[in-house]
């Protein structure tokens, strides 16, 4: 039985995808990683996680499509979408799709980790 429980990340750029599992496996989850939104569709384990982060730029799609799938398919928990490219226009439309907060990279890791402590109850709120 997993003690810890199940965060989705999907980034395509290897060394922010690195540093965010090693940040969120100390917050005490257990990281599923991906660097495609594809590659978290096609994992069998992707529907049992209490949270899901997501860049907004994909290589092959954006975090808002792979939310959207992923409530096509019943996946109920909170997710954060994550850009480079904040915009009005993309908190609006990220917001009405489901996801509770948008965050501006560079990432601050207090307010990513505030957002998850607040969301999950997992990890150090502040």
């Amino acid at each position: 039985m997993r003690e810890r429980p199940r965060l989705l990340l999907v980034e395509d750029d290897a060394g922010v995808r690195r540093s965010l599992q090693l940040l969120f496996r100390a917050q005490g989850f257990d990281v599923r990683a991906y660097a495609a939104g594809a590659a978290l569709l096609d994992d069998p384990l992707s529907g049992d996680a209490c949270c899901f982060v997501a860049d907004f730029r994909l290589e092959q799609s954006d975090g808002i499509e792979v939310l959207c799938r992923l409530r096509e398919r019943g996946w109920p928990g909170p997710a954060i979408l994550i850009t480079a490219f904040p915009s009005a226009e993309l908190t609006e439309r990220a917001l009405a799709q489901g996801f509770a907060q948008v965050l501006e990279k560079p990432l601050r890791e207090h307010a990513l980790t505030g957002a998850l402590a607040r969301l999950t109850g997992v990890g150090k709120r502040i």
